[in-house]
């Protein structure tokens, strides 16, 4: 599977499918968020400064 995905990944965009993600593609947020992480970021950062609501896909606050 990991060789099909690197077969494919030069015909791929680099965003995801948020709900989907796994432990291991972290290092992907903010690839999959694209343009929009860094506003999502600050709006995190306003509302939930102390980061409560987080799972695998989290967006650290700013």
């Amino acid at each position: 599977m990991r060789d099909y995905a690197a077969a494919l990944q030069p015909y791929s965009e680099t965003a995801g499918y948020i709900n989907f993600m796994d432990g291991d593609d972290l290092g992907r947020v903010a690839e999959n968020y694209g343009p929009n992480y860094q506003r999502l970021r600050e709006v995190k950062a306003k509302y939930d400064p102390q980061n409560l609501f987080r799972v695998n896909q989290n967006i650290a606050p700013a």
